[in-house]
């Protein structure tokens, strides 16, 4: 790697010309020549957090470390307060699971974590383990609606393995459960699976919803069932006919972390699927009740960015998930529950259909290009400045650049002329894409997908029409070890890549012609 130089902020005003020429002299030097490289001062930030590791609690001790689960975002006074189910690395023996912690951020660059809020209960106990829930406003008292989960056959014997329960809180970090609330399943539905209420206030009906991911008893469709309330903290809640049951041609088993709202004039039914087609998916509908529309595309993201669930600032509303670890820690190993928090700003479009994006405020930080700093090329690649155009017949042809090193931004416009072979970018390579961690774009199959060094089983993939000629812009967001890629407003794609730093990255094609146009390189404003 070549020699790293430290400048002070004085500093970076009297060498920018330098800089500059730097990175003009980077994309001519197609012979592969070492280049130095610029480390700037960066801002410290958290932006796909998880829970700090070690020790808090005072006199009630528990241990931080582990993963953001499934997250549930709530709104309130300027500030998102992110209760997430936390999953511990290390659970002891005998004890119980998924304690509900919070991050509380105000511009979702900047978390702060406030610990653990409602802890789970005793082997006894319905809520031995926690699951998905949500929190509503009434008056001036709030109400966490959340899942008990205990599968321990001593309690399973006498008992249903998940039910509602429900906690209330005056300022939403001391909350106290409520030892006389527990809802089950109802007649006809399977008390085995019976989860994940989200709870809102519906303008247009006047009264309280509550949805529940369930199963029919008999037949085992996955559906999501519906209540109605005037007065959450009464704790009567009505039930209703189910608001979305799965058909046979979706056969999903559970529609996990279902959530709803509006959003200009159409209402939106998001759910998670971990079985079949392994996402978060959306419905659209002109009315609460439904009938509700499957898109074309109903997957915003892959199978890395799961059970994710909405809150809105009142301007904006953005996606809240988790991107998954694997076990062992490396890209080969198993994908895990749980994992970091990461956040898609949601778009909508004419005919109601739904994209995502970064947030502002993440994208805003990479204000400090970078040189591009390339080490080589394989077979025919044109650059001029930093456009990129690389010819393959039937082989592949790629650019590479030095490791990545920190939090970046990469940013391009992507285009190719035939609707055949595959085009996009690589990480983690040690000299070059050989056993890298691909990000590929298919045109013959409308599909991104990511593949894992020569493997070409795909890890994750998103839907998404390409086609020949079309300009696709692109925004590649990598912190630590996670990397999302961004495509034109309309598709993330969320990845989990251990060898991601400290690694070079670059461009491919394969069996096509590719042009990648202003390609940068951006580091967060110092």
């Amino acid at each position: 790697m070549a020699p790293l130089i430290c400048i002070n902020m004085f500093s970076i005003k009297l060498l920018f010309p330098l800089i500059t020429l730097l990175g003009l002299v980077s994309c001519e030097n197609h012979d592969g020549d070492e280049q130095p490289s610029i480390q700037t001062p960066e801002r410290e930030v958290q932006i796909y957090p998880a829970p700090p590791s070690g020790w808090t609690g005072g006199d009630k001790p528990y241990n931080t470390t582990g993963w953001v689960g499934d997250v549930m975002p709530y709104f309130d006074e300027g500030k998102f307060h992110l209760f997430f189910l936390h999953d511990a690395t290390v659970k002891p023996e005998g004890k119980g699971f998924h304690a509900i912690h919070k991050f509380e951020t105000g511009n979702l660059v900047d978390y702060s974590y406030k610990g653990e809020m409602i802890p789970f209960g005793e082997i006894d106990e319905p809520d031995f383990a926690i699951g998905t829930g949500s929190v509503i406003k009434h008056e001036e008292q709030y109400y966490f609606y959340f899942t008990g989960h205990n599968g321990s056959p001593s309690f399973t014997s006498n008992h249903p393995r998940e039910s509602i329960l429900c906690a209330s809180s005056s300022d939403l970090d001391n909350w106290e459960k409520l030892p006389d609330f527990k809802m089950t399943a109802p007649q006809g539905y399977f008390d085995y699976e019976f989860r994940d209420p989200h709870v809102f206030y519906n303008e247009e009906s006047q009264n309280y919803w509550m949805l529940q991911s369930t199963q029919y008893e008999d037949s085992r469709d996955a559906v999501i069932l519906r209540y109605t309330s005037e007065d959450p903290s009464k704790e009567q809640w009505k039930e209703e006919a189910p608001l979305y049951v799965s058909s046979e041609k979706e056969d999903y088993l559970m529609m996990e972390c279902a959530d709803i709202f509006k959003m200009g004039n159409y209402w939106y039914l998001f759910f998670s699927e971990n079985w079949n087609e392994k996402a978060t998916h959306y419905r659209i509908a002109n009315s609460p009740n439904g009938p509700w529309i499957k898109p074309e595309n109903d997957m915003l993201d892959g199978e890395f960015f799961y059970a994710a669930k909405t809150a809105s600032d009142g301007n904006k509303r953005y996606l809240f998930g988790w991107t998954a670890r694997r076990s062992p820690e490396n890209d080969s190993g198993n994908k895990q529950w749980a994992g970091n928090l990461v956040v898609h700003e949601l778009l909508q479009k004419e005919d109601g259909t739904l994209g995502v994006k970064p947030p502002k405020a993440v994208s805003d930080l990479f204000a400090y290009e970078l040189p591009l700093l390339s080490t080589s090329k394989i077979g025919e690649v044109l650059m001029t400045g930093n456009n990129f155009h690389l010819s393959a017949a039937g082989n592949y042809t790629s650019s590479v650049f030095e490791d990545l090193e920190g939090s970046r931004k990469i940013t391009s416009q992507l285009s190719f002329e035939k609707n055949q072979g595959e085009v996009g970018f690589f990480f983690g390579g040690e000299t070059d894409m050989e056993g890298a961690y691909r990000i590929v774009f298919l045109p013959e199959e409308n599909k991104v997908k990511a593949f894992n060094g020569n493997n070409n089983i795909a890890i994750t993939e998103v839907s998404l029409n390409l086609t020949e000629g079309n300009t696709y812009e692109i925004e590649i967001i990598c912190s630590n070890d996670i990397c999302v890629v961004y495509i034109n407003g309309e598709r993330a794609l969320s990845n989990r890549i251990y060898r991601l730093q400290k690694n070079h990255w670059g461009v491919f094609s394969h069996d096509n012609e590719a042009y990648f146009t202003d390609l940068k390189l951006n580091g967060i404003n110092p």
